[in-house]
């Protein structure tokens, strides 16, 4: 059967916009989980809610084999700042990454695969918290895959800069780890014009902000990827601008594409820190916070994925697609089952069409090439 006949794509369309115009932060999804929920039902299929407290998953079973195809639900808590007729209703939260977009197409594909079954069991896992805060993590360790064993799964993110019928897929690193690292530097606070009577914190932060740039380049392999980045800096007040502070609290972001290149960032960072609070005479405080590992795609699923997208892509498919610094934790989904992780073109990436951007929207006409996708993929797996 043909896809694209199978479902309403001007009513699809609808249903993204709902979901733009109603966002909901990580673990606050209680309305998108039960639009979402009525949705699988309404198709026939098993439906589980409450995984990960508004995680969903609904199940369309088949004999023999088994995937996973999975979307992400949550918003940003930014606001928006174009007035469009689906803008968000809610202040200071948008869908700025477009998973308002995934969320609908892979409500798409459900529809498509229940009218269309494929040959074993497709578990289509609406995923919370992707931002940030843990949701795929949350829902393995409930027992995400014991509850709805997969042999593969599959990940799908729009990307800016491809064409709404084009995708990307690539083996190997798409996504890096994200991982997060704070540093205290504890001083003795004095009058700013007699620094010498106290242990001065703000310029050891100052060293070891510099500091940090040698490690990429110095310390990791000029030829592996590696980014750290301090994010934020806080210090003293600026009403009182003739007092050397106690301390200065330093937070950044940490990544890379393999673990013994993230294993050298917790390490260094740390050892720079030490080393110039021991040279200022001033003590300090680390912390290495692992959040996210790196989205690597395995050879199988990524053939699947390749095969599905090159029957359904008008516009091509990209097979030299760049990885992102940016972090997914999909990454968890497959550490713990092959996976694979894909790129759907969501147009020109300018007048403020790019992630998490106060501007962005989904590009509506990417879901026919979504929805075909995700059939396909279950169609190519489940063979």
């Amino acid at each position: 059967m043909e896809t694209l006949s199978l479902i309403d794509f001007s009513a699809l369309t609808e249903l993204r916009r709902d979901f733009h115009r109603h966002p909901e932060l990580g673990f606050e999804e209680t309305r998108t989980a039960r639009v979402v929920a009525a949705r699988l039902r309404s198709f026939g299929l098993e439906v589980t809610e409450n995984l990960a407290g508004t995680g969903v998953v609904g199940t369309l079973r088949g004999q023999g084999r088994a995937i996973g195809l999975r979307a992400d639900m949550d918003a940003l808590a930014m606001p928006e700042t174009v007035d469009r007729p689906w803008a968000s209703k809610i202040s200071g939260k948008m869908h700025a990454c477009g998973h308002d977009g995934h969320t609908a197409m892979l409500l798409g594909a459900a529809e498509v695969l229940s009218k269309d079954p494929p040959a074993g069991t497709v578990h289509f896992i609406f995923q919370p918290a992707e931002e940030g805060r843990g949701g795929a993590k949350k829902m393995v360790e409930e027992g995400l895959f014991e509850q709805f064993p997969c042999d593969m799964v599959f990940g799908l993110h729009n990307m800016p800069g491809l064409a709404p019928d084009q995708m990307a897929v690539v083996a190997g690193p798409q996504l890096a780890s994200s991982d997060s690292w704070h540093v205290t530097f504890r001083g003795v606070g004095t009058h700013g014009a007699k620094p010498h009577l106290g242990r001065d914190p703000i310029t050891a932060s100052g060293q070891f902000l510099t500091a940090l740039q040698s490690i990429p380049g110095r310390v990791v392999d000029p030829l592996q990827p590696a980014v750290v980045s301090a994010c934020s800096v806080q210090a003293g007040d600026p009403r009182a601008l003739n007092v050397i502070p106690d301390l200065v609290q330093i937070g950044g972001t940490a990544r890379a594409y393999t673990p013994q290149v993230r294993d050298q960032l917790e390490e260094e960072i740390g050892r720079i820190a030490q080393g110039v609070a021991q040279a200022m005479g001033v003590a300090a405080d680390y912390e290495f916070i692992r959040r996210i590992p790196p989205v690597v795609n395995v050879p199988a699923p990524t053939k699947v994925a390749l095969a599905a997208a090159q029957a359904v892509c008008a516009g091509g498919v990209v097979t030299d697609f760049p990885p992102s610094t940016a972090g997914d934790d999909f990454a968890v989904l497959g550490e713990a089952v092959p996976g694979a992780y894909v790129w759907l073109g969501n147009g020109p990436a300018r007048d403020g069409a790019l992630h998490h951007n106060t501007g962005y929207d989904f590009n509506d006409e990417a879901l026919p090439t979504g929805v075909s996708f995700w059939a396909q993929v279950a169609r190519e797996a489940l063979a």
